[in-house]
């Protein structure tokens, strides 16, 4: 039996004659598996969402990867053609989301596009085209439809000593995957650098004096839970952030 809500914001996706809101399964599965915790997917509306009436409802929040970016405006930057493609409703929701969830002290995990909302909505910015910037790698997905050779782990990042992601993986390198082609800029003043890669991008950040588990990740955990050591460990972690925080709640509720 799954202990605890955990919330996910929508994506807007047109297809079938229709407008969805959705989320990528993957993400939906290693919250269940990796987690134990049940899934909400929480639609993407332009107006009209109460945020705090969702986190009153649920014990944790995790902000999925997607194929698209935050919109430049977010951060103070003009839009070109290598920032698209947008998802509007996405941002909206999520960066007001995130910032609730962390006043509030309910866990986050933030993965991929939600490490860079979590920067943007905590007053950092974002750099696109990350590869064609002097000393980086190519952090982009790699050219096959084949999933597994697309989150293929296949880089090295070093874990800040000391820090959140330290107390759940241990401090030295760890191995993961990588499909960006945007990252953090300016960090957040906020945020804390968890982990970097060879090349000096920001793999991972944590919320400096947040109440409660709040970190956010570039690469993407979620494909290899159930195989991989590393993701398996940050699922577990905020899984049992959220079970602490849903115990709390029930407590207090008594």
């Amino acid at each position: 039996m799954h202990s605890g809500l955990v919330a996910i914001p929508a994506d807007i996706r047109e297809f079938e004659g229709y407008t969805w809101h959705a989320a990528p399964d993957q993400y939906i599965m290693a919250a269940l598996t990796g987690s134990n915790v049940l899934p909400l997917i929480i639609p993407a509306l332009t107006e009209g969402t109460d945020v705090d009436m969702v986190l009153d409802r649920v014990d944790g929040v995790l902000i999925s990867g997607s194929r698209t970016n935050v919109h430049p405006s977010n951060y103070g930057e003009d839009e070109t053609d290598h920032h698209g493609p947008f998802d509007p409703a996405r941002d909206l929701l999520s960066i007001a989301l995130i910032r609730r969830t962390i006043e509030r002290g309910i866990p986050l995990l933030a993965i991929c596009r939600g490490i860079q909302e979590l920067n943007v909505a905590l007053g950092g910015s974002l750099a696109t085209e990350i590869q064609e910037l002097p000393g980086r790698m190519d952090h982009r997905k790699p050219p096959t439809e084949e999933r597994d050779e697309a989150f293929a782990i296949r880089h090295a990042i070093k874990i800040t000593q000391g820090s959140c992601l330290a107390a759940i993986l241990g401090e030295g390198e760890v191995q993961v995957n990588s499909l960006h082609r945007q990252a953090i800029s300016q960090l957040a003043p906020r945020l804390a650098v968890d982990a970097v890669a060879e090349d000096g991008t920001i793999e991972a950040v944590s919320v400096i004096g947040a109440p409660g588990f709040a970190i956010g990740v570039q690469w993407h955990p979620e494909y290899w839970v159930g195989s991989d050591v590393v993701s398996d460990k940050i699922f577990a972690a905020f899984g049992d952030a959220v079970r602490t925080r849903h115990t709390h709640t029930a407590q207090a509720a008594e």
